[in-house]
């Protein structure tokens, strides 16, 4: 059965992982790159993890934490976007993944507690 969800969280963590390192070999940019790589890659990382949780608190612990790596990377980015680090079709494309993100982990979370979506 496709995962949609962990699809588009890891193909997200490649993107990150790949702007990072344009970030630091052609940029010279350490402190943000580092933390938009760990945000990033994060949120499969949590994604994966409550997917092995025990029981739903703990399915929906992860994947909350998991949003939250998602709006870090969000700010993130904007960060790198509005420092000029990257341009405004490179941020759109990647904020784009990553509010799809958020919702679907939004979707996920709400649907977990029974809340209407």
């Amino acid at each position: 059965m496709a995962d949609p969800l962990g699809e588009k969280a890891f193909a997200f963590a490649l993107r990150i992982m790949k702007l990072a390192e344009y970030l630091q070999h052609e940029r010279k940019e350490f402190t943000i790159s580092r933390k938009v790589l760990d945000s990033g890659v994060n949120i499969g990382l949590y994604i994966e993890e409550g997917r092995q949780g025990e029981n739903r608190a703990d399915f929906q612990q992860k994947y909350s934490i998991a949003n939250k790596e998602a709006f870090k990377s969000n700010y993130l980015l904007r960060l790198i976007n509005r420092g000029g680090f990257i341009n405004d079709e490179h941020a759109r494309s990647m904020l784009g993944d990553c509010e799809e993100l958020q919702k679907m982990l939004t979707t996920a979370i709400k649907t977990t507690r029974g809340t209407p979506s």
